[in-house]
């Protein structure tokens, strides 16, 4: 590509620039061509989950149990092309995969990954994670849901809020807080199908913003669970939050998805739209424009693709996933706006996408942790000073 001025793809080895263009020519064939009336009618492309199975990206991190077993970097690589089609088709592929998948994979028992892993690599099952409550977005330490034991199981009541895929799922990664436990009460999480009496997943609409996607309100009024439902390997905030790390990897690059196709597409507009008779692209405030785009896409690929490096030899450290989520998603916000300013009026029309993923990126930019949160993760790792409370 012709703004790949660094020669990013040249720092690519064979099997990470042939996962790209795989994932690349499934975007454009079967994501751009309908992302528009999926956004405009706010309708979540179910015919794509086995699509996504098939083509290999749903716990394609995971080693084992059905999964891919691919590299941080081809992950990292597949999530910025899918991206570059909708954010809402991203976050899909991020839940599936990196929140619910991660959770099992990690946390779970021999018997749950062999019983839900395969079939949610294939895209035959749904999952969601349901860790965000109304009153407490981003403070999971004030995690308010509850499960009591019981001489069977678990009795489960709460609410969550923001729970991508809910409605469509058929297994729910539930984060509670136990009451009763025999090896002490603390955050654990819970593997409870979505057709449990006492489950309710309402969408929340109508929305601005990933509207190609699915976010409910859950509500849970005394859903019974055995003891089997609990995921053993999980106790307290580190169980979320390893799978939130894992997620906010992928966000980094996806950002940059999403600000390369408005880039692309803002560059081919003033490249043809001729104003008083000349390219649009010909103007000095144009040149400008597309100049600081390509240097921030530039330095925001570059930031992946290093942190994808650090993940892939066990170096990545949870701050440095702060330093990449909260600088590309703010960057390509900006970088969008800007496309958008150089294709006018006609911007603001879902012909472009610029405005579109602006708007989704504006869902990007508030889950997985705010800037605010993001800027304290960093904050504290520069002064060991945590200003998270008082």
């Amino acid at each position: 590509m012709k703004h790949d001025v660094l020669d990013l793809d040249g720092q690519l080895n064979e099997a990470e620039r042939s996962q790209q263009l795989k994932v690349r020519e499934f975007t454009e064939r079967r994501i751009k061509p309908n992302i528009a009336r999926w956004f405009e009618r706010a309708e979540f492309p179910l015919e794509l989950v086995p699509e996504l199975g098939e083509l290999g990206v749903l716990g394609m991190h995971l080693q084992g149990y059905g999964c891919a077993g691919r590299s941080a970097v081809e992950y990292g690589l597949s999530a910025l092309e899918l991206e570059a089609g909708d954010s809402g088709i991203r976050t899909f592929v991020s839940v599936q995969g990196s929140l619910a998948m991660t959770a099992i994979h990690l946390w779970g028992s021999e018997d749950q990954k062999q019983r839900f892993l395969p079939s949610m690599a294939r895209g035959e099952l749904i999952g969601c994670f349901a860790l965000t409550e109304p009153s407490a977005g981003s403070d999971p330490s004030s995690m308010s849901t509850v499960a009591k034991r019981t001489a069977d199981g678990w009795l489960l009541n709460g609410a969550k809020r923001w729970i991508g895929l809910a409605s469509v799922a058929k297994i729910a990664v539930v984060w509670a807080r136990t009451e009763g436990d025999p090896e002490g009460d603390g955050v654990r999480g819970f593997l409870v199908p979505t057709d449990n009496p006492g489950f309710t997943a309402t969408p929340i609409e109508p929305k601005l913003s990933m509207r190609a996607s699915v976010q409910c309100d859950v509500l849970f009024e005394n859903v019974e669970l055995p003891e089997e439902a609990l995921l053993p390997g999980a106790k307290g905030l580190r169980g979320p939050f390893s799978c939130l790390n894992e997620a906010r990897y992928g966000i980094m690059w996806g950002a940059m998805g999403a600000a390369r196709d408005a880039f692309e597409t803002a560059l081919s507009y003033a490249s043809e739209r001729e104003p008083f008779e000349r390219p649009l692209s010909s103007f000095q405030l144009t040149q400008q424009k597309l100049v600081d785009m390509m240097l921030e896409l530039q330095k925001g690929q570059l930031l992946a693709l290093h942190t994808g490096r650090l993940k892939d030899t066990g170096k990545l450290r949870p701050e440095q996933i702060s330093v990449g989520k909260l600088n590309n998603v703010r960057e390509a916000l900006k970088i969008c706006h800007t496309a958008r300013s150089i294709l006018g009026g006609n911007g603001v029309t879902l012909d472009y996408s610029p405005l579109r993923h602006a708007n989704n990126l504006e869902s990007v930019r508030t889950y997985e942790g705010t800037d605010e949160v993001h800027t304290l993760i960093l904050g504290q790792y520069l002064t060991g000073h945590s200003a998270f409370r008082g």
